[in-house]
């Protein structure tokens, strides 16, 4: 594994910093093609295709389904304690923090008899994507559920693959029940997506489907947006770290590993104003990834996408900061709350050396959801928001529907809608 250290002279870095742009890569179009075959079939056969899918892909098939919920409940209570009290601290700060967020309907009545308002109310049914395997992740029950349930999401209902004996994960069915999950089923992959979309003879069509999965289940959720609502589109993992020369190389090693160890497609970039401190993290890559269980991920992941680059200025690092827009931007300086205000395009920001990214993963509370590949300059982390709809509502007086058809008379003609224009005119001839 070669890393090596750039030195921003104004073209090296963007160059650079545009091929990490384009690591995902288009859509692959053979995954396409497959995924399309998936859904329809789901559309068509509804659970007779989910189960000839979850055999060839899965290698096993459950005779039902639906996971009871009492085997929800027990598997939180046959957990072991460590891991039980870990995922209800983590339930109690991730639902302290998105309670914050719930927005609220309102009524604006004015003098003139006009009463205008706002309805804010949450999503009927939504359906929750877990990845099974090695790529289990219970925090991510957690930080799909709460958000949801906190909206007020009458119904949650969760898809799960089987393992290979055809059993759920137990840790995600505990998860599952600490977050208030309210009905498992166990089926994966793109045919699980179309499930949820469509609906199925067990399986209930849903509103909105949330949660991460590989290739095949970010496409299948990418062909079904507009039959249903989903999160985001989302890309490799990726951290961006800017350091001064307080910064402690050792950290920095760990930190950005932490997130290449997600995929060899995830980008771990250093900014830091001090030479230095890029050599002593290079060397301190090399000398902690010798006992990290999956040394060949990170290795691959940092020698593709790994990027070390000096800065001339604190103030050159935010603008190639706020240019990349990473999904998770740590700051390692002095003084890390004199950039809070700087740093625009980002999904969360860890502030100071005690502020890893791990902490935002699993525990402090802000969601971990997050927009990657650069759209965190115009997406928003998961949230409450996520899984509410809002609608308008209008009430016009007759005196304060005249005092204003004037105007709109003059602006359906404007735009040749006269239809829009007689729509005024039938209740006052005059207009």
């Amino acid at each position: 594994m070669e890393l090596k250290i750039l030195y921003a002279d104004g073209t090296a870095e963007r160059e650079r910093l545009a091929q990490l742009r384009e690591r995902a890569g288009e859509t692959d179009r053979r995954v396409t093609q497959t995924v399309t075959e998936i859904l329809e079939q789901v559309r068509l056969r509804g659970d007779e295709a989910v189960r000839d899918y979850t055999l060839r892909f899965d290698g096993a098939c459950p005779d039902a389904f639906e996971i009871p919920k009492a085997k929800m409940e027990e598997a939180l209570a046959q957990a072991d304690d460590a891991f039980r009290n870990a995922l209800l601290a983590a339930r109690r700060n991730i639902a302290a923090f998105h309670e914050r967020q719930k927005s609220q309907s309102f009524v604006d009545t004015q003098e003139s008899g006009v009463i205008l308002g706002q309805r804010v109310r949450p999503l009927r049914r939504v359906g929750l994507y877990v990845p099974g395997g090695t790529a289990a992740y219970p925090s991510s029950v957690l930080m799909n559920a709460v958000p949801a349930k906190i909206a007020g999401v009458q119904e949650l209902i969760m898809a799960t693959p089987p393992g290979k004996d055809g059993r759920p994960n137990p840790n995600v069915l505990a998860a599952a029940a600490a977050a208030g999950v309210d009905r498992v089923f166990l089926m994966g992959g793109a045919q699980a997506v179309a499930a949820l979309a469509y609906g199925t003879q067990t399986v209930p069509a849903v509103d909105k489907i949330v949660g991460p999965g590989n290739i095949f289940v970010a496409t299948a959720k990418k062909l079904l947006y507009g039959t249903v609502d989903i999160d985001m589109i989302a890309g490799p993992s990726e951290i961006l770290v800017i350091a001064d020369q307080t910064a402690d190389p050792a950290y920095l090693a760990a930190d950005l590993m932490s997130q290449a160890e997600h995929d060899r497609l995830a980008s771990a970039i250093l900014l830091t104003t001090d030479a230095g401190v890029a050599e002593k993290t290079v060397k301190e890559i090399e000398k902690q990834i010798q006992s990290l269980s999956r040394r060949e991920i990170i290795e691959a992941s940092l020698s593709e996408y790994g990027t070390f680059i000096v800065c001339r200025n604190r103030e050159e690092m935010i603008a190639l900061a706020n240019e990349l827009a990473p999904e998770h931007l740590e700051v390692m300086t002095e003084n890390p709350m004199e950039y809070v205000g700087k740093l625009d395009n980002a999904g969360s920001v860890f502030l100071g050396k005690f502020a890893p990214e791990p902490l935002g993963d699993y525990l402090a509370g802000p969601n971990h959801v997050l927009p990657t590949g650069g759209t965190a300059r115009f997406f928003s982390p998961l949230g409450v928001d996520s899984f509410v709809k809002r609608s308008a509502f209008i009430y016009y007086t007759e005196d304060a529907l005249r005092s204003v058809s004037g105007d709109i008379v003059t602006l359906a003609e404007r735009e040749g809608l006269t239809a829009h224009a007689g729509s005024i005119r039938v209740r006052f001839p005059e207009t």
